[in-house]
């Protein structure tokens, strides 16, 4: 019996609402350990601002893992919520996938959103151990690479704090999949946007990559209240022309990368380098006839 026939007949917990999860998470056990984000503070972010942070009880926790007795051989996959849960003491974190490992004998993966700088707060030992004990991937949404763009949406992180994060995760075994915002820095920006964020990957070299495009979810002024600087939205062709730039700078070995969430009129599916000169031609005709492009993303989202 598959993980999500026997949600859907009878979930063993009670999430609080709302919950998030990366889209290839959609098969996984979703595990509350925090509730809300530690910094939630990103103009562009509303996932959590109806929620006041706090870590969940570990009592309460170890009762939802315990819940799922029953379907053990099942669990496959983990992902722990909410926001950031590596803000935790390594300690907590460490009972956790313990709790997991000891629970669940077919346990594949555990992984977790994680902050650049929640990450270089850990020592690299503490990471070594979160990852023997099976915390394998984490999802970092670095949003830019530039410092000044970061500084205008809020992130909390720079240029350097991102690769410095990204790698001390990298040293000790722990995959990324990291996510950058097509837009998020404007007019003003995007130039430098798109090369400095290149140039984060091109440091870290990530398993795997994506991008969306910039999504107002309260609305263009609301976004605009929230950023630190004048922001002046990008038009679908300077949206396309930010996206060349930033895979022409790209120089990857072997990331996989996924340019297919539903704010991107442009699909992008490949590796990175072996795609990179299919990916510009394809970005290339997005901007010589963007009706055409639309048209095409839309088809591939029917698959």
């Amino acid at each position: 019996m598959e993980l999500g026939i026997f949600i859907f007949m009878s979930f063993p917990i009670q999430y609080d609402e709302p919950l998030y999860r990366p889209p290839s998470e959609a098969r996984s056990l979703i595990l509350q350990i925090t509730l809300g984000c530690s910094w939630n503070k990103c103009s562009f972010c509303e996932m959590y601002t109806s929620k006041k942070f706090k870590a969940r009880k570990e009592e309460e926790v170890f009762k939802d893992i315990e819940s799922f007795i029953p379907y053990a051989e099942q669990i496959r996959r983990i992902f722990l919520a909410d926001g950031d849960p590596l803000v935790l003491s390594t300690e907590r974190l460490l009972r956790i996938l313990t709790k997991l490992k000891n629970t669940f004998p077919n346990l594949q993966r555990v992984s977790t959103y994680a902050s650049p700088s929640n990450l270089s707060r850990k020592s690299s030992e503490e990471l070594k151990q979160l990852f023997e004990a099976g915390l394998t991937l984490l999802y970092v949404g670095i949003e830019s690479g530039d410092s000044e763009v970061l500084e205008c949406i809020q992130k909390g992180e720079t240029f350097e704090t991102t690769i410095e994060g990204l790698n001390k995760s990298k040293a000790v075994g722990m995959n990324s999949s990291v996510m950058i915002i097509n837009g998020v820095g404007g007019k003003e920006f995007t130039e430098q946007h798109a090369i400095n964020s290149a140039k984060v990957l091109n440091e870290t070299q990530p398993k795997y990559a994506s991008t969306l495009v910039l999504t107002a979810h309260k609305g263009l002024a609301h976004y605009k209240n929230r950023y630190k600087g004048t922001f002046i939205e990008l038009t679908q062709q300077e949206l396309f022309t930010e996206m060349h730039l930033f895979i022409q700078n790209l120089e990857l070995e072997e990331t996989i990368f996924r340019s297919d969430h539903a704010s991107n009129n442009l699909v992008l599916k490949g590796i990175l380098g072996k795609d990179k000169e299919r990916f510009l031609s394809q970005i290339q005709q997005a901007i010589s006839s963007p009706e055409a492009a639309n048209l095409r993303s839309n088809f591939l989202r029917g698959f």
